[in-house]
């Protein structure tokens, strides 16, 4: 008998755990212990058919073209919960997590108490994962959890020392967080249940339309921002400015459409008219200012992933590498919602701080800035922001092994938190007016010293004012006519929408990257992605122009639902409240989405420029009791023979009918069968089944 069932999340972080505690069982802080680990998660939500009791319920719930039948009630769901399938498309088989758990359930009998060594996830994955095996083996015993910052010897051993006892479930936030999330989302199965009927009500022969919080919301703003370009129409206009002999523009500071009404023309002729009335102005009120800079906020795994994107490394291949470099101790956790970093985690790096400088050919001298500043500085940081990890490669070639971005992981994470090390950017600021026209002002910025903008710019590709060429200005400046024009929307690409969510704050940066890496892999992506920019494929058209005026589409209402889940984890609402709310989506969002897909043809075909796809007209179906006294649905039709009155009353009586038919080879044939209940791509359904055909 052990003290402690050590419960680890996976294989590799097994080996940490082993290798922090001495073995995979012996004895640690005075305690005997035995580790296991599981593989992810090993229990799954059964179907909604199967969470519930009467047949009319289990009718009603596998239903995915009965409209009526939704939304459903939560409360008739037991949610139970069974063993995680996975399928194999080599072998062509499936393989169930049953020995997983019953392997564990065998250790656990010879334990005193569980400790749940799982992943601290912000989104309280790791607890959730946890739990469900501890319900599925029925453990009747204490519960205790460890919280680690990664899987170094370190952090494992402190974090063992500060173990709490988590044996009441219901007290404890992080798994009522995440168990509400992913009831939520179970539910809200019925919008892709929607969405995909509306599609082929609609004509379009599609897979499976999935919708889904943040999910919805990306691919419907990426379809809303191409509309804009497809709509773009460029809207030239004529305005005074000034120049110097260096360059410099002089240009009025036009606040609203008023103002740039009156000083803007839509035609050349109307633009010089206006310049006339302007002469040579000497530059006058000419003003330098010496101003500083610290280093941008330390990148997230979204950011990272944007960055990556644009050297041609896609967002689920980002992900699957830096989890390997992260078991391997180079990097530091990966789903971390944390943007800054402990004291303790800081001075954990300086001892190997030159060896990354390094590897990643950064210039050593500049790492003069030893004091960690306080807008990178954390009190508390669980995991801390995405850095380097404290083991430093002998190579960016020896990271090679863990995957394609590898090297381009590691040097952008290692630049970038190399710069908190770095000096503030030094520059001067510049500003000037005409002295006869003072509304017309300049302004630039000079650099005098980049010292951490050496290392890691962080404000490539913003808008940040432009530097000088020249920190020369005036004496003079004269008149011209400039051409603009109204800026054409941004193209879609990963960092946009990166920007984008974190500007309405849904989400972490692992959470947006996951997500975004879902939607650019397999053969249903609705996103294509190259060298970080994103277009729609015709199942993402779809998806977005369904979702149009919906909830689960809209960012605000994410927003709102990902607080109530905060709050959750916090202990300051009840789960209901989040559970709950996704029949409020479902009530509001279905009637919209069939509306939607009465529009597909035209927005999908014109507006996205998308090639026509196979149109197919539904089965007919018809309903009827069965002579067990179910009432059942299915296809009218079998094989292009459309079932007589005659034949469907035999059949719902159990009984066998005959009919001709003509196989898909062209040869005539007698089709013998009866009406069974059937399974197909793990979903039952109700139809004629041919024995033999003579």
């Amino acid at each position: 008998m052990v003290d402690l069932l050590i419960l680890a999340e996976k294989a590799s972080a097994a080996k940490h755990m082993a290798k922090a505690f001495g073995g995979m069982t012996g004895t640690v802080a005075d305690k005997t212990y035995k580790i296991v680990h599981a593989h992810g998660h090993l229990m799954e939500f059964k179907e909604p058919e199967k969470m519930v009791t009467t047949e009319e319920d289990k009718q009603r719930y596998s239903s995915w073209s009965d409209m009526k039948t939704m939304p459903w009630n939560e409360a008739d769901f037991s949610w139970a919960k069974t063993y995680a399938k996975s399928y194999n498309s080599y072998t062509k088989k499936s393989k169930s997590t049953r020995e997983d758990i019953t392997a564990i359930k065998a250790e656990a009998a010879n334990a005193e108490s569980i400790l749940l060594a799982t992943d601290n996830d912000p989104s309280g994955e790791g607890d959730l994962l946890g739990w469900e095996i501890v319900n599925a083996i029925k453990w009747k015993k204490k519960v205790y959890r460890i919280r680690f910052a990664d899987e170094t010897p370190k952090s494992l051993n402190q974090a063992l020392q500060q173990m709490v006892e988590i044996t009441d479930q219901f007290k404890q936030g992080e798994y009522l967080k995440s168990d509400a999330r992913s009831k939520w989302d179970f539910l809200s199965m019925q919008l892709t249940r929607i969405s995909t009927y509306a599609a082929r009500q609609a004509g379009y022969r599609v897979k499976v339309i999935n919708q889904g919080r943040l999910k919805s919301v990306i691919v419907l703003k990426i379809w809303q921002q191409q509309q804009l370009i497809d709509q773009y129409i460029k809207t030239p206009y004529f305005e005074a400015k000034f120049k110097d002999p260096a360059g410099h523009i002089f240009a009025r500071n036009l606040k609203d459409d008023q103002q740039k009404q009156a000083a803007r023309f839509t035609d050349e002729k109307s633009g010089r008219e206006d310049i006339a009335k302007y002469t040579k102005s000497p530059v006058a009120n000419i003003k330098r200012v010496r101003k500083f800079q610290a280093p941008g906020s330390m990148i997230d795994l979204a950011k990272l992933g944007s960055i990556l994107a644009k050297q041609g490394f896609n967002s689920k291949e980002v992900l699957a590498t830096y989890q390997k470099m992260y078991e391997a101790e180079i990097v530091s956790y990966p789903r971390t919602e944390d943007k800054k970093i402990t004291q303790e985690q800081y001075n954990e790096l300086l001892p190997v701080i030159d060896a990354i400088a390094a590897v990643v050919g950064a210039n050593q001298q500049l790492l003069t800035h030893r004091v960690l500043r306080s807008k990178h500085h954390a009190n508390e940081a669980a995991h801390g922001a995405n850095r380097p990890g404290v083991k430093v490669p002998n190579s960016l070639s020896a990271l090679t092994k863990y995957g394609p971005s590898a090297q381009a992981i590691y040097r952008t994470l290692a630049l970038n938190y190399l710069a908190i090390l770095g000096e503030d950017y030094e520059f001067e600021r510049v500003t000037a007016e005409l002295e006869k026209y003072p509304e017309f002002k300049t302004g630039f910025n000079v650099p005098v010293k980049l010292n951490y903008k050496a290392i890691f710019d962080d404000t490539e590709g913003d808008d940040e004012p432009t530097e000088a060429k020249s920190d020369e200005v005036g004496p003079e400046a004269e008149p011209f006519v400039y051409q603009g024009a109204n800026p054409k929307p941004t193209r879609p690409s990963a960092d946009w929408i990166g920007k984008f969510l974190e500007k309405h704050n849904i989400g972490t940066g692992a959470t947006r990257l996951g997500v975004q890496a879902q939607l650019t892999s397999g053969k249903n992506a609705f996103i294509l992605e190259k060298r970080g920019f994103y277009t729609l494929t015709q199942p993402g058209t779809i998806a977005a122009v369904l979702v149009r005026d919906s909830w689960i589409g809209s960012p605000s209402i994410t927003k709102q639902l990902f607080d109530h889940m905060d709050a959750v984890g916090k202990l300051n609402e009840v789960p209901s409240v989040v559970v709950n709310s996704a029949t409020k989506v479902i009530e509001h969002d279905l009637p919209i989405i069939l509306k939607n897909s009465q529009e597909l043809a035209q927005l999908v075909g014109s507006s996205q420029n998308v090639k026509s796809v196979k149109k197919f007209k539904a089965k007919p179906k018809t309903k009827g009791q069965y002579l067990d006294g179910q009432e059942i649905e299915f296809s009218s039709t079998w094989g292009g023979h459309q079932f007589t009155a005659d034949e469907i009353q035999k059949m719902l009586q159990g009984s066998i009918i005959s009919f001709d038919a003509t196989s898909k080879y062209g040869k005539a044939y007698t089709a013998t069968g009866t009406l069974k209940q059937q399974t197909y791509k793990g979903k039952k359904f109700w139809g004629f089944k041919a024995n033999f055909g003579k």
